[in-house]
């Protein structure tokens, strides 16, 4: 049994690495370890390099607090082009895998008090009046109709980013 450390405690996030990991590794193949890391970046990281930056970060403080594991995952959100994405960086001891996520273009309302420096998050729960929204469906869950998901949208990320890992021409 694979046993992951996963940096986040976010549900939408562990839904997503452990969907993605069992799709790949077979069901009940993989044990998954929250733990709560600092990214190192602003709550709300704008732009494609501050994202990544935050994953990597998360990433790397978790393998420092958990050294015994057979994977590492970090998953950042940010904003980038007026959009939300996020980031997946999976390592194991030999390799390392990254992705980026689909993006969902943010209505300017939203980005407005996103711009005046609130974080995506609570500005979501108080427009929809959902709270702790970015640790279920999110914005992303709104703007589809629930048609997508956090978790859906990360999910897919995270089985690319998984790509070097089952995959021998990466090696």
């Amino acid at each position: 049994m694979h046993q992951i450390i996963s940096a986040t405690t976010n549900p939408a996030k562990i839904q997503a690495i452990l969907q993605a990991f069992s799709q790949i590794f077979g069901e009940g193949s993989c044990h998954i370890d929250p733990i709560s890391v600092e990214s190192g970046v602003p709550e709300q990281p704008f732009g494609s390099e501050e994202t990544r930056a935050g994953a990597r970060n998360r990433l790397h403080h978790a393998r420092q607090l958990r050294p015994d594991a057979d994977f590492w995952v970090a998953i950042e959100a940010g904003i980038d082009d007026d959009s939300t994405f996020s980031w997946v960086v999976i390592e194991s001891r030999e390799q390392r895998g990254e992705a980026r996520s689909a993006t969902l273009p943010l209505p300017e309302k939203i980005l407005a008090a996103v711009r005046d420096g609130e974080a995506l998050g609570p500005v979501m729960s108080r427009y929809t009046g959902i709270e702790e929204i970015g640790r279920k469906g999110g914005a992303i869950g709104v703007f589809t109709a629930g048609s997508l998901t956090r978790a859906s949208v990360y999910y897919q990320a995270v089985i690319m980013a998984l790509s070097p890992f089952h995959n021998a021409v990466y090696r």
